[in-house]
This record gives structure tokens, sequence and C-alpha cells, in this order.
């Protein structure tokens, strides 16, 4: 396993190439605070990251990772358009289950902001990584989860059923079980049930909420119980898009046979980033296609994403990225723009490069 001087030694050369490649250097500080990585990942982040206090900036953690504090740079003060890169090490904490898996490890990344030709940007990261990757003989993934987003936006169902499976696109389990509900294959709990149609009126009103809250939400739970239910053909065909996973070639065909009629400008950008990619010589067939790629580990992004994987399963993805525009948005206060990125883990490639 490569130590730490030869990992940050790793890092320090895929950031020089980085430079080559027409970024920006920057040096996001280590404790960052906690503020703006709670309201992106919410509270589950605290079993992720290290948290401290201090007496005058509050809540801090270790840096999880480079893309929040870049962007919040970026959308504060950068010009457009803009490409960084950095190198350094990121802190994550680990469950008895990743308990062999690094805490502290360094990461090499790229990162871009523009508004000209956002798959044309996508091209440009993923072909410079595969470029840097391309001695190691790693299997790569991509997807989009602008697919998934844009099935669910034209489902014929409530807006709020919508942005609920919209929000839990990232927790499989959770989505799944909110379109059974939704589709009429989960009977509605009792309590529930019993709540709509009035046997527990004389309920008091407790709680931290006032009352004027309460119903209103029981408005919206009505709502949803009056609603008729997806259509089964609609639920099908979701989960044949979930489950799809093909040659990357291969994928714009069978995306349409799937006859889902609100993805196909997610299609047209698929088509046209896969051109982009072919322009710069990577070969679409030895690349996967899989269209719920990254829902359970990259959730911050909104579109394009990819990774760079070993043989050894047992291992961390070795590169990973896609893009993250919505992401520009929550942090800008009001503004955005198309960004897209990835990171390599230099440690590990230091060691695949070692048994090579």
């Amino acid at each position: 396993m490569a130590d730490k001087a030869q990992a940050r030694g790793q890092a320090s050369r895929l950031l020089e190439q980085f430079l080559k490649a027409g970024a920006v250097e920057v040096t996001p500080d280590i404790l960052q605070p906690a503020e703006a990585l709670l309201d992106l990942y919410g509270e589950d982040i605290r079993a992720r990251a290290y948290v401290t206090a201090d007496p005058l900036r509050g809540e801090m953690m270790l840096r999880p990772d480079f893309t929040v504090p870049v962007v919040q740079e970026h959308m504060a003060n950068g010009a457009e358009p803009a490409r960084y890169a950095y190198a350094g090490e990121v802190f994550r904490r680990q469950d008895h289950r990743g308990a062999a898996r690094a805490h502290e490890y360094f990461q090499a990344g790229f990162e871009i902001f523009d508004r000209a030709d956002p798959e044309a940007a996508d091209a440009e990261v993923f072909a410079l990584f595969a470029g840097l990757l391309a001695k190691l003989n790693l299997s790569a993934t991509i997807g989009d989860m602008g697919l998934l987003r844009a099935a669910v936006d034209g489902l014929d169902t409530l807006p709020e059923r919508k942005a609920a499976l919209a929000r839990h696109i990232w927790r499989p389990k959770r989505f799944q079980h909110l379109l059974a509900r939704y589709s009429g294959q989960v009977e509605v709990p009792k309590a529930r049930a019993d709540l709509l149609t009035g046997q527990r009126s004389g309920a008091p009103w407790i709680g931290l909420r006032s009352r004027e809250e309460m119903e209103a939400r029981i408005a919206t739970l009505a709502a949803d119980a009056a609603a008729a239910p997806i259509p089964t053909d609609a639920v099908a065909a979701m989960g044949k898009l979930a489950e799809l996973r093909c040659a990357a070639d291969q994928a714009p065909a069978a995306l349409r046979a799937l006859n889902i009629a609100s993805i196909e400008p997610a299609i047209a950008r698929l088509e046209k980033r896969l051109d982009a990619l072919a322009t710069r010589g990577i070969d679409l067939a030895a690349i996967t296609f899989d269209a719920s790629h990254g829902r359970s580990t990259m959730e911050y992004y909104d579109g394009f994403v990819f990774t760079f994987t070993a043989t050894d399963p047992a291992l961390p993805p070795v590169a990973s990225g896609g893009r993250y525009d919505a992401l520009t948005r929550q942090l800008g206060q009001g503004r955005e723009i198309p960004a897209v990125g990835g990171v390599i883990r230099a440690g590990l490639m230091a060691d695949l490069e070692a048994q090579a």
C-alpha cells in the first residue's frame, strides 16, 4: 500500500497534468464550515465526516471532499468559463463495514464551469481521466441521473408525488417503496387510513407543530389518498429504465425502446455526449452504460456520472465524477452555472501502478 509520501507525490503529478489541461490551482481549507455541508447532505453527513467545534467559527468539519468548497469559491469570486484543479487530503469516517478503507487519503481533482457546451465539457473531463488512467486497465462505467429525473417528471400523478420521488432517486429502496405505494401496490398504513376517515378525530393536538401546520399536512395526505394510482405500465417502464445496463454505444437505442416519452430530451443530450466522447478517441463499445449508476453514492450529481474501477470489487473507485448543475444553484444564492468534474484517489492509483 502506498504510504503518505507516495500518495502525495502521485497527487502532485496528477495536479501538474490538470494544470497543463488549462486549470487554475485552488487550495480549499482543510477545516470547513459545517453549515453548507449539512444543508447539502443533511444530518447523514455527520456519520461520514469528522466534526468539531470552534469557539468563534462554530461547528466545523475536516474536509470530506473538495467539490463543495470549490463551488462556493467559484460562485463567490470566479470568472466564466473556469477550470480548477486541486490536490490534497480528504477525511471520511468509516463504519464497521468499511473499517478496512482509509479514513484519510489524497485526492486530485479537475472541475469545469462553462455554459457554452455542457456535453463537450463532460467529454473533456472523462477523456482527460481516461488518458491519465489508461495504463491501469480499469473498467469505465457512465450513467446519467437526468434520465430517471426526466422519467419521474413525466409521470401522470400529483406534483407532490413527483417531488417526493425526485427527492429519493438517490435512495433506491425508499424510491421503490414510494413508487409501489403511489401505484397502489402497497396498502395505506392503518394509522393513516384511520386519520383520513376521521376515526381518530378525538385525539388531542400535541407536538411542536401548530394545529394549522398539522391540518395542512392532513389535507396533503387526503389529496394523495384521493389521487389515481400511477399506471402499472409506467411503473414497469420505470423499473426497466433503472435496470438498463449495456455498452455505451447501444444506450440510446435501448433507452428509446422503453417508450418513455419524457426522457427523449435526456436521450438527445446523451447522444451528443457520446458523439463528443467518440470525437476525443473514446471507444464507446468498451464503456458500460448503467442508467442507475451513482444512485447510492453520488447524491449531488444530477446529470452525467462516471467511475473508473479496478477488477478487485473490494476496492473503492479509482476515479469518479459527474455533472452537478443543481449544486451551483444551491450554493450560488440565486446564481447558477453548468459544472462538471471528477477526482482520482492518488494513493490507490499509485498502488495499482506498482502492481502493473
